[in-house]
């Protein structure tokens, strides 16, 4: 198994890595299939949106990234764009216009449907699209699940595996691993740290000047994501009048930095990544959208308050990486399939496990960390008020944050030996997303998301 660290960091746009980001790249997929055809004159194209994406699209602006990828835009186009201004002129358009010509009818108001009831069993994150004739027989159908973090898989590959992945099973890796043990295994036979093993892993397809170029344009972006949330303000869009808190926090902490300690300002960086996210502005996915604001607001305070060099950033996110890619292979770092601990849960262990790596522990210790921050994220649900990226999610990567440099801490003071290891904690969140009611899985339906409507 093998997950790219330049693969699992995407630079994209919010709010939802699963349910903005996917969606896009699955509509921009589409279009490439329709332009290797012959077009005929009035043909159209339609978009079902299932389960998940159904109940909560509109408010993670399901809708638009349809629009935009099936205009042939993708999230690393969007990034210093006017989307507001680019969506005003997408939505008068009737068609969809192809290179040398061709073009397909498509109305952004009557051909994208909202579909609650007809489920599909393999991911709640699933859509249809459709090429259509004029007599609106179906010339082409393609089915596409957004599985978290941007990532999309077509539903003939995923019916050929145990989970929804997208991974690589590559034997040129010298150290491949599917599991913590194993990973732990690895780095103490061949004595090497979690972070050199992946990077001797990623520089068989990459060199070392490309890697590192990548990893320091993935840090670049996180660091500018979070200084953008500390200087804008106002209220976020969605209609639920949620106002920008970070810049004010902020402020505050600069005027009274002896009254400050860690948590303060671990959860102002987390939050105003996250309003950046909720604002539909640019953002890392870390591993996904929802809790893109823990690892950028972890590597923050440990380059801005305690004086981390590059080399240790890149640690960091190497390690992050191979434990998200763990988590990614062996459960799912989806809200729509196992809840938000899926989300934060993987979000906070990765950066634990990051943290634990830049400060000098070892591969026992930061496996510890890593398990302790999803320990205890364990059970925790996906309940978005109005389906917005907003309530309880700004607040909730704050948290998420504290949690990770916590478990970074009391792994780093001790061996590494403890109970239950990351692997069997994993397999403990998979089994409880499954178990969980769909009510508390990113549709909506339960939860804190029911609060507005009870008030």
């Amino acid at each position: 198994m093998f997950i790219s660290t330049l693969e699992l960091f995407k630079i994209g746009i919010g709010p939802s890595s699963s349910h903005t980001m996917g969606p896009m790249v699955a509509a921009h997929a589409f279009t490439e299939l329709l332009q290797a055809k012959k077009i005929p004159e009035n043909t159209s194209v339609r978009c079902t949106l299932k389960d998940s994406l159904a109940y909560t699209g509109v408010g993670h602006a399901t809708d638009r990234a349809i629009i935009l990828g099936l205009h042939g835009y993708l999230p690393e186009h969007l990034i210093d764009t006017d989307i507001d201004r680019l969506m005003e002129k997408l939505q008068d358009n009737s068609s969809i216009s192809f290179e040398k010509g061709q073009c397909v009818d498509f109305d952004s108001q009557n051909d994208i449907f909202f579909d609650k009831t007809n489920t599909l069993s393999q991911h709640p994150n699933g859509m249809e699209f459709e090429w259509l004739d004029t007599n609106k027989n179906t010339l082409l159908k393609q089915t596409y699940f957004s599985i978290g973090g941007g990532f999309i898989i077509k539903l003939e590959d995923i019916k050929q595996l145990i989970a929804p992945i997208v991974s690589k099973s590559s034997p040129i890796c010298p150290y491949p691993f599917d599991s913590a043990n194993q990973m732990l295994s690895m780095s103490d036979q061949h004595d090497l740290s979690i972070a050199q093993m992946k990077r001797l892993n990623e520089t068989q397809t990459l060199s070392e000047s490309s890697l590192d170029q990548g990893l320091n344009n993935i840090w670049k972006a996180m660091q500018l994501c979070v200084e953008r949330g500390l200087k804008n303000e106002g209220i976020l869009p969605g209609g639920l009048n949620t106002p920008r808190r970070a810049k004010n926090l902020h402020q505050q902490l600069k005027q009274s930095t002896e009254q400050t300690d860690v948590n303060d300002w671990l959860c102002t960086y987390a939050m105003a990544v996250n309003e950046e996210n909720a604002a539909g502005s640019m953002v890392v996915t870390a591993p996904t959208n929802g809790a893109a604001g823990i690892i950028p607001a972890i590597l923050y305070y440990l380059v801005n308050h305690q004086k981390a060099n590059i080399q240790q950033v890149r640690d960091f996110l190497l390690t992050a990486s191979a434990i998200g890619g763990l988590i990614k292979h062996r459960s799912s770092i989806s809200g729509a399939e196992v809840g938000c601990q899926g989300e934060i849960g993987s979000a906070s262990s990765m950066a634990a496990a990051g943290l634990c790596a830049a400060k000098g522990g070892s591969s026992a210790q930061i496996e510890n960390a890593a398990e302790i921050a999803l320990e205890h994220h364990l059970g925790l649900t996906c309940d978005p008020v109005q389906g917005l990226v907003q309530v309880p999610c700004i607040e909730r990567n704050g948290f998420g944050a504290i949690s990770a440099y916590l478990a970074a801490s009391i792994a780093l003071k001790e061996t590494g030996k403890h109970l239950i290891s990351l692997d069997h904690c994993i397999e403990t969140m998979k089994k409880t997303g499954f178990d969980m009611s769909n009510k508390y899985k990113e549709t909506s339906l339960g939860g804190l998301a029911l609060s507005m409507t009870e008030c």
